[in-house]
């Protein structure tokens, strides 16, 4: 309904009200059946037997705990008046926060509506390449959904949360099999969070055999920008290696750059043009000789599942997307974990950097869990496979329309390089137009090796249906291409914006309402 197309503010009217509540907590108090009591029940956590073992992540035994602790939290009346009282009185506001005054269906009709413009991967193909925008299944969300596990805190005493600790080291020992990893790390809420805490690492192992000199990672220049990125927040030098034609790293162009100031080298494998690199056993043969370490970004980490293990290719350090490999959700910045495996030789390390408070983002380590948990040992292998299989699929389909500047098997995914008949027409454009055969665009100029990149990464959850009419529709763009090229520099024709003005937007953001 266009009515609720508006801003929140613009429908507001004075005096308008959803509904009201009591005006001090004492008289919400006497309005409950059982006084005061209720409300100390409603804060408190369900007693619950502690796990069986001793389980502890900080350090120390955990011998046990009793129900009368697990109800000992939580602040007392008395406990909030001090701590209003230690604010100092230039946080609070002179006058009321000017809000929208708004009825409940006004709210919820607005935010229905809104929610309703979004793309998600429950509402349709999402072919973002590098990004395996893989579906969420909806019993990991059951699960994370448990009241044993939203009721806990992270401050409880570790002997009242031995079940949460237990599936920490079920995760660590579940990671380890699949990568080769000796150890996780679940601090980091982020893949580049993750990248950041490995040079740390990185750096602290170096450091402990007063290898100082070692400043400078090596990097491909078809990696993620969040490796050279990441790298630069850690104090080190960049140095690029370039590759061959083929879209593999030059191995002779990288033998010159290896030395004793060269702390590692930074790799994806497949790489972003999803493609294997193959002499990735010389690689690191090269790089340890000189006394590096090799950091494995596990953005591409989903086709390899079962299949390859990072660690048995000789790489020290490596981070995990929980949101991309294992099925937790994408989108807004997060909910994001990018748990960090090392080596033998790097774990005596791998308490050092305290990139978070307590133990990580337990509620999307719980999904990834339970999704492991799922597919089991002999599954698990099945999503690369299929995720292999229908990115060669759409390539194969497309390849006679679209420029494939690579043509080789890939693996989970694939680059166009623009139209094989652009008539003007732009990547850009044909992302824009997808929109409106209501299909997300996938990645685009990006990587930067080739100048009209199209990233095209299906992953296994989509159905041979799915794959199918998504080829329809970029062939059909082809044609369009060929036949109105301006249709589709107007593009998209059908979403509720066209084309933003996406520079001014993020240089010269509107922020509040005037």
């Amino acid at each position: 309904m266009k009515y609720y197309d508006k801003l929140i503010f613009e429908l507001s009217k004075p005096g308008r009200t959803g509904y009201s509540l009591p005006d001090s907590f004492d008289a919400a108090q006497q309005q409950l059946p059982f006084g005061n009591r209720a409300s100390k029940l409603a804060c408190s956590p369900t007693p619950c037997a502690p796990f069986q073992g001793d389980v502890s992540l900080t350090g120390g035994t955990v011998r046990g705990g009793t129900a009368s602790e697990a109800q000992r939290w939580g602040p007392t009346k008395s406990d909030v008046s001090e701590g209003q009282a230690a604010v100092s009185s230039i946080v609070w506001r002179e006058a009321p926060l000017e809000l929208p005054e708004v009825s409940e269906v006004d709210v919820v009709r607005h935010y229905t509506n809104l929610s309703q413009m979004n793309f998600g991967v429950d509402t349709g193909f999402y072919p973002l390449g590098s990004c395996t925008m893989k579906y969420n299944p909806k019993i990991n969300e059951e699960i994370a959904n448990m009241p044993a596990f939203t009721g806990l805190h992270p401050l409880q005493p570790e002997s009242t949360t031995q079940g949460a600790l237990a599936i920490y080291v079920g995760m660590d020992k579940a990671l380890a099999a699949i990568t080769g990893m000796k150890h996780f790390t679940f601090l980091p809420c982020a893949g580049a969070h993750g990248e950041l805490t490995g040079l740390m690492l990185m750096r602290e192992y170096h450091m402990s055999r007063g290898d100082l000199a070692r400043t400078k990672v090596i990097v491909p220049d078809s990696a993620h920008g969040t490796n050279p990125a990441s790298a630069a927040v850690c104090g080190l030098e960049i140095v690029v290696v370039k590759s061959r034609e083929n879209g593999l790293v030059d191995v002779e162009a990288l033998k010159p750059l290896l030395g004793p100031d060269i702390a590692g080298i930074m790799m994806t494998n497949p790489n972003t043009l999803g493609l294997f690199e193959r002499d990735i056993k010389e690689i690191a043969e090269l790089v340890h000789a000189c006394g590096g370490l090799l950091y494995y970004d596990g953005a591409n980490m989903n086709p390899l599942l079962g299949m390859v293990r990072p660690g048995d290719m000789g790489f020290d350090i490596m981070h995990l997307n929980l949101h991309k490999t294992f099925s937790t959700p994408h989108g807004g910045g997060g909910p994001g974990s990018g748990p960090v495996g090392v080596s033998d030789k790097v774990v005596p390390f791998l308490h050092i950097p305290r990139v978070s408070g307590f133990h990580g983002n337990f509620g999307i380590i719980l999904r990834a869990y339970a999704y492991i948990l799922m597919l089991g040992r002999e599954h698990i292998k099945m999503a690369g496979k299929l995720a292999t299989l229908g990115a060669n699929y759409i390539k194969e389909s497309l390849k006679d329309c679209y420029k494939l500047p690579i043509p080789t098997v890939c693996k989970h995914e694939f680059v166009f390089d623009g139209l094989l008949e652009p008539n003007g027409v732009s990547t850009l454009d044909v992302a824009k137009r997808l929109l409106d055969y209501g299909f997300h665009a996938p990645t685009i100029y990006f990587p930067l090796l080739f100048h009209q990149a199209i990233m095209i990464e299906p992953t296994e959850t989509e159905s041979l249906e799915t794959l199918d009419a998504f080829i329809a529709v970029m062939r059909q763009i082809a044609e369009e291409a060929k036949a109105d090229p301006e249709m589709l520099h107007a593009a998209p024709h059908n979403t509720p914006i066209g084309r933003p003005d996406e520079t001014t937007a993020a240089r010269q953001p509107v922020l509040k309402y005037e």
